[in-house]
Parts: C-alpha cells; structure tokens; sequence
C-alpha cells in the first residue's frame, strides 16, 4: 500500500507528491519547493520519517513544478525521470524563471526518459504511465490501479483543466488526453492534482465545464 503525502508551495501553490511504500521507500513527484521554509519541511519530514528516496519524477516540466528539482538530485542521489516530449519544456525553464520574476536553481537534465504504456515499479507497488499532452507537449498521469488513484499533474483540476496556452500546449489535445485517458479509469479514482484540491474521476465527467464527458456538449 502506498501512502501519499502532498506539500503545497511556491508562489503559484503547486502540489508536491511524495509516495511511500511499507519499507519507507519513496518516490517524489513534482518537487516545487521555491522558499527556504519550504525546503526545510520537506527534508526534515523526509529524515524524521526515515524515508529513503529512490525516484524522482516530473508529470511535466513547468518552472513551478521543478524548482526542487535541484535540490533532490543533490541531497538524495537520484537521477530525474520525465516523458521525452517535455525535454524542450525543460530546456526553456530557466528563461521561464527570469520571465516570471521567479529565478531559480536550474534542474539536472534527465537520467532517462518515461515511456507510456510502461510501469512505474516501487517495490511491490506499481503505477501505470499514462500519456496526457495538451497543458504541454510531454505530460503524464501516473495511475495505481490497486489504490484507485490518479496523479494527474496539471492536466485536470477539480471541476477545471490545465491552462493549454503555454508553448506546445493544445486545448484539443487536452480534451483528448481526458476523455480517452483519465475519464476511462474507474469513476471512484481519486484524481490528486498539480494544483488545488483532489476529486474524483466519476465526479469530474459530471461536473467539469471544460470537458464533460460528452464530447457533443456545447461546452466541449
């Protein structure tokens, strides 16, 4: 059984995931801790639960959900995880920081690439990998189908959806990667998302403006 610990940080309130299994092994999702106090908790949590991290993936490459990227490399030895297509999002990152007044450490370059179709392995627990492009060219969703869960990154929010209008993003594809991806899984997943709080899937194909179920609707 994996339990899932989130942070919410930086000034643009990313959710930060970190998984552990039953043997305190862990892996950390999306690290966007920006401010010092930030950085902080989340080591001291990590060395007073005596986890130990053994992966580090991003479900995309914003500046806001890899500022810590750095930071995770250096302290705990692990070599970075991302989809091919967000090597770009990536490359650019630091010019996003100075864009946005946020300047900030630049992340290593990955040690390997994530495939969908493929599986995430944490000891006896896995997470399927789901392809999700739309908010950028590369993102995914991370899926434990043993625990019904979804980590879905910035693809979908409760009752909204990721922002398609950065570079390499579609609002066509977006919709695409929802309905055929996330809105297949089993309507009690529960969607942890980049920002905000978790919904479910059942929830979401009933209540979301921006892509219902029914690709027909007059909000599609």
């Amino acid at each position: 059984m994996l339990e899932i610990k989130y942070f919410t940080v930086n000034p643009l309130q990313e959710n930060t995931y970190v998984l552990i299994n039953e043997k305190k092994q862990c892996i950390i999702i999306d690290p966007g801790f920006y401010y010092e106090n930030e950085r902080e908790e989340f080591l001291q949590f990590i060395r007073e639960s005596g986890l130990e991290v053994v992966r580090l993936i991003n479900t995309h490459c914003h500046l806001d959900h890899i500022f810590g990227n750095a930071l995770v490399v250096k302290t705990f030895g692990v070599g970075l995880e991302i989809h091919e297509k967000d090597q770009v999002v990536l490359d650019r990152s630091p010019q996003s920081g100075l864009m946005y007044n946020l300047p900030f450490e630049p992340s290593p370059m990955p040690k390997s690439y994530l495939k969908e179709g493929e599986k995430v392995i944490l000891g006896e627990d896995e997470l399927d990998i789901l392809f999700t492009p739309g908010h950028s060219p590369g993102s995914i969703s991370l899926y434990c189908a043993k625990q019904q869960f979804v980590i879905a990154g910035d693809v979908l929010f409760k009752q909204s959806v990721g922002r398609s209008d950065f570079p390499g993003g579609n609002f066509e594809t977006l919709a695409r990667s929802i309905r055929q991806q996330l809105y297949t899984l089993p309507d009690d997943t529960v969607v942890y998302p980049g920002h905000g709080p978790s919904t479910t899937i059942g929830f979401e194909k009933v209540h979301n403006p921006f892509v219902p179920e029914d690709p027909t609707s007059r909000f599609a």
